[in-house]
């Protein structure tokens, strides 16, 4: 059978077995797979949890409580449709340009849609099995508040797959433009025009939001006004609207089926669209994609300074450290993301300074609330950061990690080197944003040094579970680094990575509650207030240890495993 006669479905028959392979070898493995339910399962269970309180508190709100459940959906779905886009620009790149089957598939006499259709296929899900995940304990959450029943469940099914359709469509579609302009291996260009784009997409969707307006109610003539901003829509103009009106009206028996219509239509005309550009530019784009990438050389100055100061970690570990700092570099696929995590910075800070901490009405310890929170939050962009540098360590050695276990080579020095060149600039970023916001925030020392201390054991924490996660969950075989994070491994260790921050913030709060209750009291630091303290301090210090310690020795061991 030739691919033009089976057509789409034979097509995808290498990629459905390979799949069905992967799943079954992990299936064997009785270990991973009780790791991934357990941890699944933990992760479904809190973000339900939250979401459902949330919910259950906006429903006793009298008028305006299902307008706040109905917003709070939107703005869901409206991040949703930022990372989707996001990733279908970075996944089509690999499955429409740089995928090992095309040299194969392109030349044998398949009609050009089918080609479309199953690569648009595979593009959508990778880029969308993880938000589709996050969204179940979410769905379920409105559902035990809203009791919306299978309705719900349909409507979801509905309204979800012509969403993830369109952002996958769109992605393709700016990616083939992208190659036909800059070649798919010189990947700085794309990559540069990537970032501006989504760095323009997360402003604009800060200013979408209005975050000013609703963190200041005074500047609402009446309550009408109020009214009137909520019940209006986020983005009338963007398809996450459209699947929250659908969704919230199966939930609350309202439901207007023309939402479905301009959804599927909506998906439908843009997968025309998107096969139209297709076929007029697509060969031309796929040739470009073949030219080679841009090397460049790293001079020796920086190499010899950095044996300078590495000297005291061993030959071993400043050269393979320094191999990794030169591969990151090079890589422009990597070092490019660096632009994006700036400006995800700079509006991070920029919200704290945005918050009416200090006006009428808000007082001192809101303002330490706000900061002991905020080691949390930024907790959380580490592990962002740390799961797109971190993890992907081991599995970018592909076959050179064949050669260095073939070597002399201790696994230790590989497994140190690795961790170090990750930790270290997490650190640094960890510290400065800390200490940054809360002199925004002008908090006290207790508070400042509290948090310094307790972002730096979680950083070394989260490093740790990094690496861990990319070693037991290896893809030495991908077609493109960005898959690395939204990989299994990924997703279990932005399970972990929360659960962390979490259980620390627990232990964290009593400390916290006491310094405050102690100031309002203004008797100063009693040897109770020291004692409580010191107790939820260290026991948050032990939790990071053995979070540091533990993934430590489970990589090394993995490491070991590996043949020579």
């Amino acid at each position: 059978m030739t691919p033009s006669s089976g057509g789409f479905w034979h097509i995808l028959g290498p990629k459905r077995l390979a799949a069905f392979r992967r799943l079954k070898g992990e299936g064997k493995s009785s270990g991973k797979t009780f790791a991934v339910l357990v941890l699944g399962a933990v992760f479904w269970l809190a973000a339900y949890g939250i979401i459902y309180r949330i919910l259950r508190y906006f429903r006793g709100v009298e008028d305006i409580g299902d307008l706040l459940a109905a917003k709070l959906l939107g703005l869901f779905l409206l991040t949703f449709l930022g990372i989707l886009l996001l990733s279908n620009v970075i996944t089509a790149l690999s499955t429409f340009f740089l995928s090992r089957d095309l040299e194969l598939l392109i030349p044998t006499p398949v009609e050009w849609e089918q080609v479309y259709l199953t690569k648009l296929t595979e593009t959508v899900l990778h880029s969308s099995w993880m938000v589709a995940l996050i969204c179940v304990p979410m769905l379920v959450a409105y559902e035990r508040v809203y009791h919306g029943g299978l309705a719900l469940v349909l409507v979801s099914l509905g309204s979800l797959i012509p969403f993830f359709i369109i952002c996958a469509t769109i992605g393709s579609a700016i990616t083939l433009l992208l190659v036909r302009i800059f070649p798919a291996r010189r990947a700085r260009d794309i990559f540069g025009v990537i970032t501006v784009a989504t760095a323009g997409g997360v402003v604009l969707m800060i200013r979408l939001l209005r975050p000013e307006s609703l963190a200041k109610p005074e500047g609402f003539r009446s309550l009408g006004e109020f009214m009137a901003l909520l019940r209006g829509p986020t983005s009338p103009w963007l398809p996450s609207e459209w699947a929250a009106d659908a969704i919230m009206g199966a939930l609350q028996r309202d439901f207007d089926p023309f939402t479905l219509v301009l959804l599927w239509s909506t998906a439908l005309a843009v997968v025309v669209l998107g096969a139209t550009v297709h076929q007029r530019f697509y060969a031309s784009a796929f040739t470009r994609s073949q030219e080679g990438a841009e090397r460049h050389t790293a001079g020796h100055r920086f190499g010899g300074s950095f044996r300078a100061l590495s000297r005291r970690l061993g030959s071993s570990r400043s050269e393979l450290m320094l191999k990794d700092i030169r591969v990151f570099f090079r890589d422009t696929t990597q070092w490019s993301q660096l632009i994006l995590l700036a400006v995800l910075i700079v509006v991070y800070i920029y919200n704290i300074q945005a918050l009416p901490l200090y006006s009428e009405g808000v007082s001192f310890f809101f303002a330490h609330i706000v900061s002991f929170l905020n080691v949390g939050l930024a907790g959380f962009v580490l592990s962002a950061i740390a799961a797109r540098f971190v993890l992907p360590g081991i599995s970018l050695e592909g076959p050179t990690l064949w050669l260095l276990r073939s070597s002399p080579l201790r696994a230790r020095d590989l497994l140190w080197s690795k961790y170090w060149v990750g930790t270290a600039p997490l650190l640094v970023m960890a510290v400065i944003l800390t200490v940054g916001t809360n002199l925004l925030l002008k908090v006290g020392p207790a508070m400042m040094a509290l948090s310094v201390v307790t972002i730096a054991a979680i950083t070394f924490a989260l490093a740790a579970l990094a690496l861990a996660f990319g070693a037991l969950f290896p893809l030495f075989e991908t077609e493109n680094m960005a898959q690395i994070p939204t990989s299994i491994g990924g997703l279990l260790y932005m399970m972990s990575a929360i659960a962390l921050l979490g259980v620390v913030l627990f232990l964290e709060s009593w400390p916290v509650l006491t310094i405050f209750r102690s100031r309002l009291a203004g008797t100063g630091f009693t040897p109770e207030t020291m004692m409580v303290t010191a107790a939820g301090a260290l026991a948050a210090l032990l939790v990071c240890v053995a979070a540091t310690v533990i993934p430590l020795k489970v990589a090394l061991r993995r490491i070991e495993s590996f043949e020579a």
